[in-house]
């Protein structure tokens, strides 16, 4: 087996399964770009086998500390284990994230399940060069299914791959209904949101919406209404839904008129609703801000603290005395420290004190390794406006 060799004080001896073209002392065997290889530190120990592709930064991901090969044996353990993970979870419904990259020991492939479907995601060149030996090994451990590809995130660019989306197997993969936290939606894996829904968010949804009951409710960035029918559910007196796409605010109202819940969906961009709210001293009880990443690199985390903490003087202006305000960011690159201080920043702008009443992470089943800080990326917390201050 091809391998190479990792320079001292590299990140995979504090526990990190990544090696970066800067920590490698040399290859040995000609390594090809898919490769599976070994690894050995610079006293010709072993470190376990990874996947190989030098036109990323990141030339190798480790797949196992002894000798792996990655054949469809290794794919159906895999997927068997992290499906046994899950079912220890005991979710009411078969809907939830199924592999999550290298938290289930398969670095760059993500598997959501909804019941019979399951949209798949291969982020590294080793993997998706074997995505037929993913789909067999679904196949054999789930039997009839459907299997998207839905291959279109730009991180694929890094690692040299195309976009691409389309069917993988089975013949029914148009829109259908699902039904999760007691809510109906509709959703379609081929054109919708990326793999369905947010599922790493379906918990933080329905905190949220125990808090609702009797409130004036702003949902901002709602995509397809998550935490706006939560909200509406939980018997709040009115829910306002703002996304700048049109397909999100078509969602959101089609999702309440199928649960036979009252939401108002506006398209407008958040920043321009927040800032004309405001003007017009419109006030909420519960504002909710759970924007897309604002960077997908340490370079823009400046800018990106700019856009929260915009976002989050807006929001605390709009609060009742005594409101609440719950909010989420799903970029790794911010830190959750970076993130909690830059709400802190525009509070005491704002002129409001905060008092944290609950915090937020992904759903379990993306689960988080402790040495792998890559495999948590959202963070929320819930405050209370303290009035009399």
């Amino acid at each position: 087996m091809p391998g190479l060799v990792i320079k001292p004080r590299s990140r995979i001896f504090h526990g990190h399964d990544w090696v970066y073209a800067s920590e490698v002392q040399k290859a040995f065997g000609n390594p090809q770009a898919g490769d599976v290889v070994s690894l050995k530190d610079f006293k010709d120990r072993p470190l376990g086998t990874a996947i190989y592709n030098p036109t990323s930064q990141i030339v190798a991901r480790r797949i196992s500390r002894r000798k792996q090969e990655l054949d469809a044996a290794f794919f159906q353990r895999r997927i068997e284990r992290a499906l046994g993970l899950r079912e220890k979870m005991g979710f009411a419904e078969q809907i939830y994230r199924l592999v999550w990259s290298e938290a289930d020991g398969m670095p760059g492939v993500v598997v959501d399940r909804y019941g019979r479907h399951f949209v798949l995601q291969t982020l590294t060149l080793a993997m998706d060069q074997r995505k037929d030996l993913i789909v067999e090994a679904l196949q054999s451990v789930f039997g009839e299914i459907v299997v998207v590809e839905r291959n279109d995130s730009a991180v694929r660019k890094a690692e040299g791959l195309e976009i691409v989306t389309g069917v993988l197997a089975g013949d029914k993969a148009g829109p259908f209904e699902i039904e999760v936290n007691g809510i109906r939606q509709t959703i379609d894996l081929l054109e919708g949101q990326k793999t369905g829904i947010f599922l790493d968010q379906l918990d933080n949804y329905a905190a949220v919406g125990r808090l609702s009951k009797g409130k004036a409710v702003l949902d901002c960035f709602c995509n397809q209404g998550g935490f706006a029918l939560h909200a509406a559910k939980g018997g709040a007196e009115s829910v306002v839904a703002v996304d700048i796409s049109a397909g999100a605010v078509a969602a959101t109202e089609a999702n309440a008129e199928k649960n036979g819940l009252s939401v108002e969906a506006v398209e407008a961009n958040v920043f321009d609703f927040l800032k004309e709210a405001e003007t017009a001293e419109k006030k909420f009880d519960l504002v909710i801000l759970d924007p897309p990443s604002f960077t997908k690199n340490r370079k823009g985390v400046s800018g990106a603290m700019r856009g929260y903490k915009e976002i989050h003087l807006r929001a605390l202006k709009l609060l009742n005395r005594d409101g609440i305000l719950s909010t989420y960011c799903c970029s790794h690159h911010v830190s959750e420290k970076e993130f909690f201080d830059v709400i802190c920043d525009a509070s005491v702008d704002a002129k409001r004190t905060l008092r944290v009443i609950d915090s937020h992470t992904q759903r379990r089943d993306h689960p988080v390794i402790a040495t792998l800080p890559e495999t948590r990326y959202l963070k929320g917390f819930t405050f209370e406006t303290v009035g009399g201050f």
